[in-house]
């Protein structure tokens, strides 16, 4: 046999990436699921606003407070009669930090407001509320 008959009965290498991208495919659905509940395990829906500021970045302690007003500072649950003592804590460790509360649209104003005011009285440089914005309807831009 010569040469050129040798190589035409030689088996190309084919590499299939059909199983690999069916694999990728099938964790970035499963991430794209599990994404959005890794954040504190009960899910917090958030007042909306107009004219959010997206500038509005603050290097802050975040406090959630659930529908049923579970407390969760930087996604770690506190219970009610203990907030008040992490909270001095938190702001002793790190005096310049503002907070930012995090409240189900069903929480209680007057909840809220009493969180302002113990956050306030702690000493935080500042309190925020953190909203989201309202989606315009098409006339009302």
């Amino acid at each position: 046999m010569d040469a050129k008959s040798q190589s035409r009965n030689q088996i190309l290498p084919e590499i299939n990436v059909t199983p690999l991208v069916d694999v990728v495919l099938v964790l970035l659905i499963i991430f794209m699921v599990i994404a959005p509940q890794l954040e504190a395990g009960e899910r917090v829906e958030l007042p909306g606003i107009k004219n959010v500021d997206e500038k509005a970045k603050l290097d802050a302690f975040t406090l959630t407070v659930t529908a049923s007003e579970r407390y969760l500072l930087e996604k770690e649950h506190v219970e009610a009669a203990a907030l008040h003592n992490v909270l001095v804590a938190a702001h002793e460790r790190e005096p310049n930090k503002r907070m930012v509360l995090k409240a189900d649209r069903g929480v209680t104003y007057g909840k809220i407001r009493s969180l302002f005011a113990e956050a306030q009285e702690i000493g935080f440089n500042g309190v925020a509320l953190m909203v989201e914005e309202k989606q315009k309807r098409g006339a009302e831009k």
